[in-house]
């Protein structure tokens, strides 16, 4: 892989860790609140976060 591969990676990583790390009580309810959701709509918040992470990736890689 290359290096801005395993920054990303390295980025995702730091970012997951920041909600359990700071505010776990609301890390966890955010989770259990996933749990209740349909896949239909797990699938559109795993879409939004692919299309948002998408656009955040062009805008740097342009600019």
């Amino acid at each position: 892989m290359s290096d801005w591969i395993w920054a990303a990676l390295a980025l995702l990583l730091v970012a997951e860790g920041l909600g359990p790390l700071l505010h776990p009580k609301g890390w966890r309810e955010v989770f259990e609140r996933m749990l209740t959701l349909s896949d239909g709509q797990l699938r559109f918040v795993g879409l939004c976060s692919v299309l948002v992470g998408l656009l955040l990736g062009a805008l740097v890689w342009l600019h």
